[in-house]
């Protein structure tokens, strides 16, 4: 409710039964929420239209291997998955709060990973659970200027950008919230 109040059940109830079933739920829970569009897409469209217009969609929501493959392939029009936060919440709006790509074992300890879908996932735990609409804004707009000094890990770098660590990143968005 708190955005575009626009849903894509992402499926593939055309060749997948268990898939019907989603759908069928999708189609029930929406008539509780009059306000809210909801759409229907095969994962395979789904897969071609976020390369080809990801601005149509505003949530999208499918069971997890479709999600797997699908917050993947997104993050890639981020230019990285160190750039996407996640959320599963309940009923409620409490939840867990992760990077999409979790928790990235094979890095861990090297001071290389990008935290900034980290700091986003806190910035959507603040919003979402918390309702501190203000605050989520602040640490958001922290990570945009950090991203406009050009700061960039390695993920993310490109020519004329400073490449920096894990840890000099995270120093970059609290200097600028």
């Amino acid at each position: 409710m708190k955005r575009n109040k626009k849903v894509c059940s992402v499926d593939k109830a055309n060749v997948l039964e268990t898939t019907e079933l989603w759908r069928q739920v999708m189609i029930e829970v929406a008539k509780e929420y009059p306000e809210v569009e909801l759409s229907h897409m095969y994962v395979d469209n789904a897969a071609m239209q976020l390369i080809r217009a990801p601005k149509q969609f505003d949530v999208m929501v499918t069971g997890n291997i479709f999600g797997d493959i699908l917050s993947d392939e997104a993050s890639m029009l981020t230019g990285s998955i160190g750039m996407l936060p996640s959320a599963s919440l309940d009923q409620n709006n409490k939840g867990m709060y992760e990077p999409s790509h979790g928790s990235a074992p094979d890095i861990a300890g090297k001071d290389i990973a990008n935290p900034l879908a980290t700091i986003l996932s806190a910035a959507m735990m603040l919003r979402y659970s918390f309702n501190d609409e203000a605050n989520a804004t602040r640490v958001e707009n922290a990570v945009k200027k950090a991203l406009e000094q050009g700061y960039r890990t390695a993920d993310i770098w490109t020519e004329g950008t400073r490449k920096v660590k894990c840890s000099e990143m995270g120093d970059a968005v609290v200097a600028a919230l």
